[in-house]
């Protein structure tokens, strides 16, 4: 299905209008999946709605209840700490409407259980999607239809990519590609700063593993390989790579990436 195929008019309202909401915006606008009338926004911080009006060209709502009467589709991007105050002014007005909620820890029977006969799809995105190289995992409620769910990936595969997971796995997306960019970023990183010791400044450093990071990830999604197959292709006996990967083999390394997702995913958990 084409990215823009699902979309036949439907307005859609953004309650926050921080980073993650305006990355979604921003790749809808710019990709012709819904013209900029057709979204609204509220925040309680007038400065980002205001933001995302001059950025975009979208609609202000004044109040949660003005953007839920006005849209066909309700997508909950704030804290998860506000979501009793957020789904309590929407109680009253998302009956069998579609609701996509973008908030880690909030359960879709916790948003069904206050908004009556909503179809809700909960997304858990990461912030590689600020530059359209997103991940976005997508769970469905228990009203919502098949319907609901081709809408809200084919909106979201305008920032990056998508995957459809059952909800009882969602803390395990969490600790993967929800928190992932962080621990990516302290591994290039670390490779950086490994290759500035050895004389190379570090701008270039940077430059030289983010991009072989780019591209090494972009094999993996593309090549049609396995990891391992990728490894070996890139590995001559006897040769520089082997001796890397010899270090790497015997390092405590595959212990505290286990440990690393497992922590990050038992705090999701703890979330809900």
């Amino acid at each position: 299905m084409g990215l823009n195929n699902c979309n036949t008019g439907k307005k859609i309202g953004f309650i926050g209008a921080g980073k993650m909401a305006s990355a979604i915006i921003g790749g809808i606008v710019k990709s012709g999946f819904s013209p900029c009338e057709n979204i609204f926004a509220y925040d309680i911080n007038d400065e980002a709605t205001k933001i995302a009006r001059h950025t975009f060209g979208i609609n202000c709502s004044n109040s949660i209840q003005d953007l839920a009467n006005d849209v066909d589709v309700v997508v909950i991007a704030t804290k998860p700490f506000v979501i009793e105050d957020v789904l309590s002014q929407l109680s009253s007005c998302c009956e069998n409407k579609l609701v996509v909620s973008i908030l880690a820890g909030v359960t879709t029977t916790k948003i069904e259980n206050s908004l009556k006969n909503a179809r809700v799809v909960r997304v858990m995105p990461n912030t590689p999607a600020f530059v359209n190289e997103g991940m976005c995992a997508l769970c469905s409620g228990s009203y919502s239809k098949d319907c609901d769910l081709d809408f809200v990936e084919s909106m979201l595969r305008n920032i990056g990519r998508t995957i459809r997971i059952d909800e009882k796995n969602i803390d395990i997306v969490t600790a993967l590609s929800g928190s992932g960019p962080a621990y990516y970023y302290y591994i290039i990183d670390l490779m950086a700063k490994a290759a500035q010791k050895l004389g190379l400044d570090y701008k270039t450093c940077l430059a030289l593993s983010a991009q072989t990071a780019l591209g090494s990830a972009k094999m993996i999604l593309e090549a049609n390989k396995t990891p391992n197959e990728l490894i070996a292709a890139v590995t001559t006996p006897g040769g520089c790579t082997a001796v890397g990967n010899e270090v790497l083999m015997k390092s405590d390394m595959a212990d505290v990436v286990d440990k690393t997702i497992k922590d990050t995913m038992e705090k999701a958990k703890s979330l809900g």
